[in-house]
């Protein structure tokens, strides 16, 4: 049996022990995806969301943000109603929602109008939202990394202490407000019937709103993922333009880690995406010259 299968295994067993407490038939389970999350299909229209161990706080969190932006009419992902979640499972946090109409990632131009309706919004009241931590799970993520060697572990532990200085120093901006916490493109869609709807609500949080405005400038000008064209739709429809502020490259940098650290926690799990983290790594020290860098996607 292979390490996907597996994972798979294990997050059925995940799924039927938490969808039996919270009165679900979960026997007809169709897999979406394995990734930072398992997702799974029920009947009737749910989605299961089961987190990695040791996230329950965060998928409750999830669940009440998705409550209150449902409340204040602004589109996301929307929790399956009359079920007290989350449900703890062996560590497991398990979460259900109301499956999305068929839909596509969002344009740059769909994420700027999204956030800026999000960053628009007071703060809830109702229960605490938290502040945003750019660097939660990192530490985690180096440690499980085992396909690297002890060497470049140590360079990214270091690395990540030079991040977390820098952040503490970061200049003013914009007030604080609500964010999203993960705003790249995949985490907003356009659905077939015109909804712009914001998705993976786990690290909404109270930070600067520079953070979500850097995973776009990220994605034009590190990876080359959308045009300099669109990035310049995405600022005159938000109204802000993040790379003209004195903060931006230490939030770029911490960004562009963060997504370093993912690719080596696939590649513990799949060591097939270890060339991936090698050239991210490189990148990051310098190694293969100016951005953008040609780096791919990891599930």
């Amino acid at each position: 049996m292979t390490q996907t299968s597996n994972t798979e295994v294990a997050a059925r067993s995940v799924l039927d022990a938490a969808s039996r407490r919270a009165g679900l038939d979960p026997a007809e389970a169709e897999l979406i995806r394995l990734g930072e999350n398992a997702l799974f299909r029920l009947p009737d229209g749910i989605i299961a969301r089961i987190a990695r161990a040791g996230q329950a706080a965060a998928a409750a969190r999830e669940v009440s943000v998705a409550r209150w932006l449902e409340t204040n009419n602004v589109p996301a992902v929307r929790a399956w109603p009359d079920v007290d979640q989350p449900v703890e499972v062996e560590g497991r946090a398990v979460t259900w929602w109301r499956e999305l109409p068929p839909h596509q990632h969002g344009t740059a131009l769909q994420v700027a109008t999204a956030l800026r309706r999000l960053h628009d919004l007071p703060p809830p009241t109702e229960f605490d939202i938290g502040r945003l931590d750019p660097f939660v799970r990192l530490a985690e993520r180096i440690d499980r990394a085992t396909t690297l060697a002890e060497a470049d572990r140590a360079w990214m532990r270091g690395h990540l202490t030079e991040l977390e200085a820098r952040y503490a120093e970061l200049p003013e901006g914009l007030p604080e407000s609500v964010v999203h916490g993960d705003a790249w493109i995949g985490n907003v869609v356009s659905t077939d019937d015109g909804q712009v709807v914001l998705l993976d609500l786990e690290r909404c949080s109270i930070g600067p709103p520079e953070w979500d405005l850097t995973s776009t400038a990220v994605k034009a000008f590190s990876i080359a993922g959308i045009t300099p064209e669109d990035y310049v739709m995405f600022v005159r429809a938000y109204g802000h333009d993040v790379t003209a502020w004195a903060g931006f490259e230490t939030l770029r940098d911490i960004r562009e880690f963060r997504m370093t650290c993912m690719a080596a926690q696939v590649a513990a799990e799949n060591p097939a995406r270890r060339d991936e983290v090698m050239l991210r790594l490189a990148c990051l020290r310098g190694d293969r010259g100016p951005r953008p860098w040609p780096w791919k996607p990891v599930p």
